[in-house]
């Protein structure tokens, strides 16, 4: 984390790299800007301008911790920002939250990247964490998110465990996951024209394959790419395959 310099303006927490087409990242549930350096330092290089806010899940009142007040965040970070015509790329959660944003505010947006997107189905997000207080346990949970257990380094599962025995945030996490239940968007997606590019890990078992296809089934202007002996993250898995397909589409759409 420490690569990638946090900005602190306003309300607001970010890291932005770049001059160019603005591609607004959002992280998961138990993401963080640095699930996305892959992106960060190659997408500058090529004419894009990175930003990455630090999405407010457990700063949120209670009550307004949902999906919804996420994209209502995103919408005053983007207006803060004096920022339209963007691309966003979501991972997990953060892919629902900007297909919530998409949906209110299409003019906002011309082009949505989901990664291992909720908002069809979502496996274990809203189950709780029986044993929190068993480090082993959340250590295989956390390995099971990715195709290499490797990836779950140990940073990331002392950040998850931290995480899950704070019990304000743990309720916050169950809250938001129940709300990204709630929000299921299979009857909004066949309304929104928004260019897409999904790209989902083969052996993804949070969001598995079947969820990819369904997006790219009902939203009317999508692609589907794959990337193989990958879990729920693509771009940290497999950070070059991934900046490879996404800057070839937008180059292919113009964005």
């Amino acid at each position: 984390m420490s690569e990638i310099r946090v900005i602190t303006d306003g309300d607001f927490r970010y890291s932005e790299e770049g001059e160019g087409t603005p591609v607004v990242i959002l992280h998961g549930l138990m993401g963080g800007l640095s699930n996305f350096k892959g992106v960060f330092d190659f997408f500058p290089k090529k004419g894009y301008k990175i930003i990455i806010p630090e999405l407010p899940v457990y700063d949120l009142p209670l009550i307004k911790t949902t999906v919804k007040s996420l994209s209502e965040f995103l919408h005053n970070f983007l207006k803060f920002k004096e920022l339209d015509n963007v691309v966003l790329l979501g991972n997990s959660l953060g892919g629902h939250i900007g297909l919530l944003y998409a949906k209110y505010h299409p003019e906002y947006v011309k082009g949505l990247v989901l990664a291992g997107s909720s908002g069809l189905y979502e496996n274990s997000m809203g189950d709780g964490y029986p044993k929190r207080g068993n480090y082993q346990y959340i250590k295989t949970k956390s390995e099971e998110v990715f195709y290499d257990p490797k990836i779950a380094t140990k940073e990331i599962v002392d950040e998850i465990f931290e995480t899950v025995n704070d019990r304000r945030k743990l309720i916050k996490t169950l809250a938001i996951a129940k709300s990204a239940i709630r929000h299921n968007m299979a009857e909004d997606l066949p309304k929104m024209t928004t260019k897409t590019a999904i790209i989902w890990g083969a052996q993804d078992s949070v969001t598995p394959p079947n969820v990819a296809e369904e997006f790219n089934t009902l939203l009317p202007n999508s692609n589907l790419y794959w990337i193989d002996k990958c879990g729920h993250a693509p771009m940290m898995e497999h950070p070059d395959q991934f900046n490879e397909i996404l800057h070839a589409w937008m180059i292919e759409n113009n964005l």
